[in-house]
């Protein structure tokens, strides 16, 4: 069983799992939205975090890295294992077609696997669903976890599409949004923007988060 995945969150900068292959590149009809909870790693159940998730969207694209796993039975099953236990809040394993760098017309492979979510309150337990982008920021400029607080899996993300050459407005709009709330609350000053090429040193003294597989299930980013 070799398997690809696709990472559209903290999978493009840290898989977590022994990776044979990665490569850049894009899935259509699908755009990032930071529509479902974190209540185990960067949230709590009182005041969850928000990590993004997909949503269908007609003529979208959604950049970020395919990983490939292969060498025998026992490698690929650990991996998917590890990351059954990581997106366990992710309740869906959707098959998509995956776009290399510099050829948009012909898929690079099918039956890529990312993990997604229902976009149903009832039916996942995990949907936030969608908020205005003030409040989403207020949110995460404020949730913290037993692994770290949610704007720096917002951030960490900005820096990693910006360092594979891809960045998403929606993600750069609201990091910035984030930054204006903790200039307001004492934190981080609104003018730090990721994206602006006067911030580089900012963007390298940011190293990625380092995760491991875990013994039990626990609802890790994406």
């Amino acid at each position: 069983m070799v398997f690809w995945v696709f990472g559209y969150g903290s999978l493009v900068w840290n898989p977590g799992f022994e990776v044979d292959e990665k490569v850049i590149g894009f899935i259509k009809d699908y755009r990032r939205v930071f529509d479902l909870a974190c209540i185990d790693h960067r949230g709590t159940p009182e005041r969850p975090a928000r990590t993004c998730t997909l949503e269908e969207y007609e003529g979208a694209v959604c950049w970020g890295a395919a990983y490939c796993v292969r060498g025998g039975p026992e490698k690929e099953k650990a991996a998917m294992e590890y990351l059954e236990r990581r997106e366990c809040e992710y309740d869906q394993k959707t098959l998509v077609d995956f776009f290399k760098e510099g050829d948009s017309d012909q898929p690079f492979l099918t039956g890529v696997i990312v993990f997604t979510s229902t976009p149903d309150k009832i039916l996942n337990k995990y949907y936030l669903g969608p908020a205005p982008l003030e409040d989403m920021a207020r949110q995460i400029a404020t949730a913290f976890g037993p692994c770290g607080n949610n704007r720096e899996y917002l951030f960490l993300l900005e820096k990693a599409l910006f360092d594979i050459g891809h960045e998403d407005d929606y993600v750069i709009e609201l990091a910035n949004e984030v930054r204006k709330v903790l200039g307001i609350i004492g934190g981080v000053p609104a003018e730090m923007n990721l994206s602006s090429p006067t911030n580089a040193s900012l963007r390298s003294s940011l190293s990625p988060l380092k995760l491991s597989p875990l013994p039990g299930a626990i609802a890790l980013d994406s």
